[in-house]
Order: structure tokens, then C-alpha cells, then sequence
């Protein structure tokens, strides 16, 4: 028997949150939402996520980089995918996946807007490396 995989995501905006949770839950996935780092960490003692998705500026403008720090610390193995809209708000541009540096601790860095598809395209991506 294939094992459900389990998805946490993670967002301040509920728009985002609720497409994402569909799109994930029509395919198999069993799916946890939360509106922000606090509310993400309390599921950490009963849920354990293959897949984060999660929002780099909640709250406070590092939440999503304390949260996936967090998450691949006590889950090493889950595929973690930040989504975010900083580079269209600052200009800000993120290391590619050729970043050596290894400070942010995410499997890939995706920029809002983004499409279910390109969410699959990563996991895709990591799953094939």
C-alpha cells in the first residue's frame, strides 16, 4: 500500500491557502493549513510533513526562514518550497538551485504568483535528483 503523503501549508493569505489545499487534496494528498509560523509549528507534534509550502513574510518578515529552518531540523527528509513575493516587491533576487551557501533552507524558492504546476514541476524536480 502507497503511503498518503502529507502536506503542510503554510501562508497569511487564505486565498492562496485554501486553492493550495485543493489542489493537493483532489490529487491524494492529505493536507494541514496554517495561517502563520506559530500556527505551522503547533502541528508539528501530530503531523509530520513530506511536503511544506510555506510563505517567506508573514507576520514577521522572516517567518518563512525561521519556519523551514525549523521544519528541515526536526524533519529532514520533507521537501520544503518557499513561495514568495518579495523579488516583484523589492527587487530582492534569491540564490538558483546552484547556491552553494546553503543559508536558506528550502528545496526551491518559487515566486508569487504561482501555479499548482509549477509547485508539481518542483517536486518533480527533487523528487528526481
Amino acid at each position: 500500500m502507497t503511503e498518503i503523503k502529507k502536506v503542510l501549508v503554510v501562508d497569511d493569505d487564505s486565498d492562496f491557502l485554501i486553492q493550495t489545499e485543493m489542489m493537493f487534496s483532489t490529487r491524494g494528498y492529505e493536507v494541514i493549513t496554517a495561517p502563520g509560523r506559530k500556527e505551522a509549528e503547533e502541528t508539528f507534534d501530530s503531523f509530520t510533513p513530506g511536503i511544506a509550502v510555506i510563505d517567506l513574510m508573514m507576520e514577521n518578515d522572516d517567518d518563512g526562514f525561521v519556519l523551514a529552518y525549523r521544519i528541515k531540523k526536526r524533519f529532514p527528509e520533507c521537501v520544503v518550497i518557499m513561495v514568495t513575493n518579495v523579488t516583484g516587491e523589492t527587487g530582492i533576487q534569491f540564490p538558483g538551485e546552484d547556491d552553494s551557501s546553503g543559508w536558506i533552507n528550502a528545496d526551491a524558492i518559487l515566486s508569487k504568483p504561482v501555479r499548482f504546476e509549477q509547485i508539481q514541476e518542483e517536486l518533480n524536480k527533487i523528487e528526481s535528483r
